[in-house]
């Protein structure tokens, strides 16, 4: 029996256009006609392809539990995601995948979750987030802090409002200093420091968090400080992933290849890594 080429990417349909922010746009895709499903967790990823252009790694951005299309959210960064934004609903979509390891939110049932996420990496959050809220009952409070620059780089502002409907749901939206509006009346502050301030306790919760470098490593150091134990604070990276499973060696961090063996990992399994992320 011939075996499937594993570069081969389903095609995909444009169904629906979003503008999250400025530069952050999502897409929903029609699954392929001929009636072929698509599984995955929440937490992999795929390579979305614009045909002619080349290939670019998202995370799944809706979660398996709403599987009857498929959502990526990015933001203009380069060739790739230029030429996504050019597209219009109807055009065909390239998607190879999933790939990578997930959210373990079978284990989780029954604890404490606190979602932090910060500008695009709110996308990586989306998944799990839309998981818990569909099997809102397994699961226990449910703080969500999403912060950004400025006001007008918040992503999915239309969807906080029904993520906070749901019982248990906290939800704080916070912007940089100098990023509010007169408007505004969600907090002024870094990520990290928004965080301490509120306090919430560390006892029986899982953190999951992405964001920028940069605040993901203040968020593990503003963590620590905080109680929280490295076991029970989950990130996920972004590494060059481009096979999607662990051959082309350019996203490994040592002897890990991200693709792999990631995307998600605990604060005690980055620790052990080498700091080349």
């Amino acid at each position: 029996m011939a075996m499937k080429n594993p570069y081969v990417p389903s095609i995909l349909t444009v169904d629906e256009i979003r503008d999250e922010t400025p530069d952050v746009r999502t897409l929903r895709l029609r699954l392929p006609s001929n009636g072929s499903r698509l599984s995955w967790r929440a937490g992999q990823f795929a390579q979305f392809t614009v045909f002619g252009v080349g290939e670019c790694p998202f995370t799944f951005a809706n979660s398996p539990t709403r599987a009857e299309y498929v959502e990526c959210t990015f933001k203009l960064m380069g060739k790739v995601t230029g030429a996504l934004r050019e597209l219009a609903v109807g055009d065909a979509v390239g998607l190879r995948g999933p790939y990578g390891n997930f959210f373990p939110l079978e284990s989780w049932r029954g604890r404490n979750l606190i979602f932090v996420g910060g500008g695009i990496g709110m996308a990586a959050l989306r998944a799990p987030l839309q998981f818990v809220l569909d099997h809102r009952k397994d699961y226990g409070e449910i703080l969500i802090l999403n912060g950004a620059r400025t006001v007008a780089d918040l992503v999915y502002k239309e969807e906080m409002n029904e993520w906070s409907a749901f019982d248990g749901v906290k939800l704080i939206r916070t912007v940089d200093p100098g990023g509010e509006t007169p408007e505004w009346d969600g907090e002024v502050g870094l990520v990290p420091h928004v965080f301490e301030k509120i306090a919430p306790t560390p006892s029986d919760s899982i953190v999951i968090t992405c964001g920028p470098p940069i605040m993901i490593h203040f968020m593990l150091l503003t963590l620590e400080k905080c109680g929280y134990p490295k076991e029970r604070v989950v990130t996920t990276l972004e590494n060059k992933m481009k096979c999607g499973f662990g051959k082309c060696g350019r996203c490994n961090v040592g002897s890990v290849y991200v693709c792999k063996d990631g995307p998600v990992f605990t604060a005690a399994q980055l620790e052990r890594l080498p700091k080349e992320f």
